[in-house]
């Protein structure tokens, strides 16, 4: 091993595996494979069932709704997604709950011993975190992993792992410096995570074809939405049929969430072997909850949707939801993001724009934002420094009656969210000596 010492404190841990590869992705498996064998995890089942998700949007959502479904169920489980918000320990959930520091350092330190032994392997920021949160499930003995493939597919950490179920929920435009901008080629990618024989998901209906073609010449078992299994109805009482499901399950609540990958979830649950309960998948949906997908806080609405099919998803939602006031479109995007396609398919909805500047070598600034803005004919009412400049000059000047969408990056959403949650504790602080003063006197 290393002469170093190691850390012993999260945030040292993670300030280590930023600096510790020379870029932060490098896709392939070759490294990462090598270590999992190191580790064991290649050795049997990482637990009795796994399904993994990939595709360009709604994986996050799709894993939630995956977890509370099983969770409502009855299995145990844990979730491995990427990135995160507001803390790291949101990418490892274990029945529901954020592993803790201790839990996430066990993971690094085992990955770090494996690493040294035999020839020394070099390990992205990602990686390393991908393998220390399979290590954690592989000791765990849960009923059900759900894993979040990465901006890839293929070539993605998290496709070391052999899945009982695959699923692949949308495929656009995104990351184009690693998967291009040809969307039957990244079909291909995210189709790499199909396996011969076993259950593929397919759920959208505009997939491209080289996602079925993959499918077909592995001989992956094919279940795709609009054919295997439909979702029928909008909104609340939505209904799921399936080849697999003897009665259809009715009367379904909105989760605030794309009810694509509601039925998508529910599918791919009867392919792991769980007979669905009617009660248990009201339940499910009802109460699950995805920070930054459609999250309403008051009067400001949070999505980290940062491509045009995410944008469409957004003002169709929003147009959906109409408000008596102004909609203020607060937005932030890094420079490798297609900034006109998503200010394209926002303009319908948003009234003013409050572009904000992100920090980091991939920003993009407000000034840029602005200008494209302005030539969609956009109104740009304020110009922020930052996400919470911002959201800082929005809310001094918000009418009850208006609303404002927070979009365009997780950096974008992860800022405004802990401004908000600031807010309200300070508030709540506030409140508290109110009372306490009120009731000396």
């Amino acid at each position: 091993m290393s002469d170093h010492a190691l850390p012993d404190t999260l945030p040292a841990w993670l300030a280590r595996l930023e600096t510790t590869h020379p870029v932060g992705i490098d896709l392939g498996l070759e490294r990462v494979a090598e270590v999992a064998r190191r580790m064991g995890l290649l050795e049997a089942p990482l637990c009795e069932r796994v399904i993994t998700v990939a595709g360009t949007n709604g994986k996050g959502s799709t894993v939630a709704m995956l977890e509370a479904l099983a969770r409502a169920h009855g299995l145990s489980t844990a979730a491995y997604t990427s990135p995160h918000l507001l803390r790291y320990n949101e990418r490892l959930r274990l029945d529901s709950q954020e592993a803790d520091d201790a839990t996430l350092i066990a993971g690094f330190e085992a990955v770090e011993l494996a690493r040294w032994e035999g020839e020394p392997v070099s390990l992205t920021y990602f990686e390393v975190g991908t393998l220390g949160a399979l290590w954690v499930i592989a000791r765990g003995q849960v009923d059900l992993a759900i894993l979040e493939v990465g901006l890839g597919g293929r070539l993605d950490a998290v496709n070391v792992i052999h899945p009982d179920v695959a699923v692949i929920t949308t495929v656009a435009q995104d990351h184009a410096a690693f998967l291009g901008t040809d969307l039957q080629g990244i079909g291909r990618e995210k189709a790499g995570i199909l396996r011969a024989g076993r259950p593929a998901v397919l759920g959208s209906t505009m997939l491209p074809a080289s996602v079925r073609q993959v499918a077909t010449e592995l001989g992956a078992d094919v279940h795709a939405l609009g054919e295997a299994f439909r979702r029928e109805g909008e909104g609340p009482g939505w209904r799921f049929s399936s080849f697999w499901v003897q009665t259809p399950v009715t009367d379904l609540p909105d989760p605030g969430l794309p009810l694509d990958n509601a039925a998508t979830a529910l599918q791919a649950l009867t392919l792991v072997g769980i007979e669905l309960d009617p009660p248990a998948c009201r339940r499910a949906l009802a109460g699950v909850e995805l920070p930054g997908r459609m999250q309403w806080l008051g009067q400001w609405c949070l999505d980290v949707g940062h491509n045009p099919h995410a944008a469409n998803y957004l003002a169709t939602r929003l147009a959906a939801r109409p408000c008596t006031g102004r909609t203020y479109g607060l937005l932030g995007m890094l420079a490798d993001k297609d900034a006109d396609g998503v200010i394209s398919a926002l303009a319908p909805v948003v009234d003013v724009w409050v572009p904000a500047s992100l920090a980091g070598e991939r920003a993009r600034s407000a000034d840029d934002l602005a200008e494209r803005l302005a030539l969609h004919g956009g109104e740009v009412g304020y110009r922020g420094s930052s996400p919470v400049d911002a959201a800082e000059w929005l809310a001094a000047r918000l009418l009850p009656e208006d609303r404002v969408l927070v979009c365009g990056s997780f950096f974008t959403v992860a800022e405004v969210l802990e401004w908000r949650l600031a807010m309200s504790q300070a508030t709540d602080q506030t409140a508290g000596e109110d009372k306490v003063i009120e009731g000396a006197r």
